[in-house]
């Protein structure tokens, strides 16, 4: 076994292991910091596959900025963790059977062949001056052109969506901007000249 299998197994292992540790933890904060380990792991793993491009910048994204966001949020919110966690022992058992049921379905239609080592082969060592960047964009930019362009659509429609919904109506105290009043404003409404005597020097 090479030190690439012992750390992929490695890395693979606490990686499981931190993702269980996120949907069992009963503490928001750990759950996030069990995340955050988590998608260290994944980085760790990309970058056996010698894609450093990805795995920096599921670092800098995710783990810098994302994590980070939803780490000071469940920080603010008072949580009630005592009600979240009723009724989780009594409805463990049906999501265990439902659980097993999806993995065996999953499974069952792929079969082995999508899950064993000979599906994923091991990619062959690149040279020295291979650039995952320069693969990435050839890949998006020709390839992955038209899916690239809509995914980033979606995103804007979904981002513009978000802020619809948040100023739909209005609320008390909520302080908005007439952008009609704005551009319509004349230079009177907002300066007032005023005309005073000079004071002369004292005698």
């Amino acid at each position: 076994m090479t030190i690439e299998q012992i750390i992929f197994y490695a890395c693979s292992v606490l990686l499981i292991a931190s993702a269980l540790m996120v949907i069992s933890s009963k503490n928001s904060v750990r759950a996030v910091m069990f995340l955050i380990l988590t998608f260290f792991y994944a980085a760790c793993i990309w970058m056996l596959l010698e894609a450093e491009f990805l795995a920096i910048l599921l670092i800098l994204v995710y783990v810098g900025a994302v994590m980070v966001l939803f780490l000071f949020v469940v920080m603010m919110l008072d949580v009630d963790f005592a009600e979240l966690r009723q009724g989780f022992t009594k409805y463990l058992p049906i999501g265990i059977v439902v659980s097993g049921a999806l993995l065996y379905v999953l499974f069952r239609v792929l079969g082995t062949d999508a899950f064993g080592p000979e599906a994923f082969p091991v990619p062959p060592p690149h040279p020295a001056d291979y650039s995952s960047v320069t693969e990435l964009g050839m890949l998006l930019y020709t390839h992955y052109f038209y899916p690239f362009e809509i995914a980033a659509l979606i995103l804007m429609v979904a981002m513009i969506a978000a802020i619809s919904l948040a100023f739909r109506g209005k609320r008390e105290g909520n302080k908005t901007q007439n952008v009609d009043h704005q551009v319509s404003v004349m230079k009177e409404d907002r300066l007032r000249i005023v005309k005073m005597k000079s004071e002369g020097a004292s005698e």
